[in-house]
């Protein structure tokens, strides 16, 4: 009698781990890939955008402690690290995501933090401070505004602050704040801005033309 034929398993409620990967293109880790779990929404700055960011970030870089405050696949904060930050805090809500994070970081044995928290209510129970900051929230939850203003307390003098969001949409910054450059591709708007310092600091290169990705 013939064998009927064996059913696959039936799918898992979430997205299997590992379905996806991110790479680090530059700096100490340069090439690395790195897996991480296929989420709805999950967005990572292309190869390129990072790229032209972390050029005009090049000088500030070294000895930087930095905040990933949506990190998603982590890439925007393991490649400050390697590309010389002293220190990154990555914070990702998704338990699945950060379980990730904390493997790559071990994988790497990168001075990486890695938080399973909302990232709103970890702003409001830290008391440190960052030199630079990576802000990439899930686009159609709209937290650039509650976010930029939880982040106020938790900057350094002079810090840096980089933001992505639609192409479409400049997120308002707290006052003070002074858009040192930014770039559009067809999906997304990225922008750097630097806070107030209160003694000189390291000066990008301002004289660049502004970029843009196709």
């Amino acid at each position: 009698m013939p064998r009927s034929p064996r059913r696959p398993p039936p799918a898992s409620a979430s997205a299997p781990r590992g379905t996806g990967q991110v790479r680090i293109i530059g700096g100490r880790w340069r090439g690395t890939k790195l897996a991480v779990p296929d989420r709805p929404g999950l967005r990572p700055s292309s190869d390129r955008v990072r790229e032209t960011l972390f050029n005009w970030l090049m000088p500030v870089l070294p000895g930087a402690r930095v905040l990933d405050l949506f990190a998603g696949t982590g890439v925007l904060g393991l490649e400050a690290l390697s590309r010389g930050a002293a220190q990154a805090v990555l914070v990702e809500r998704d338990p699945g995501l950060a379980v990730a994070l904390r493997e790559a970081a071990a994988k790497l044995s990168a001075p990486a933090e890695v938080h399973a928290a909302d990232a709103l209510a970890w702003l409001g129970g830290r008391r440190d401070t960052f030199d630079l900051v990576f802000l990439d929230p899930p686009f159609a939850d709209g937290l650039w505004s509650r976010a930029l203003d939880g982040l106020a307390p938790r900057l350094a003098p002079g810090a840096w602050i980089y933001v992505e969001s639609p192409t479409d949409i400049a997120p308002p910054v707290p006052p003070g704040w002074a858009l040192h450059r930014e770039g559009r591709t067809r999906d997304v708007r990225y922008a750097l801005y630097r806070t107030p310092a209160a003694q000189p600091t390291v000066t990008l290169r301002p004289d660049d033309p502004p970029a843009t990705t196709e």
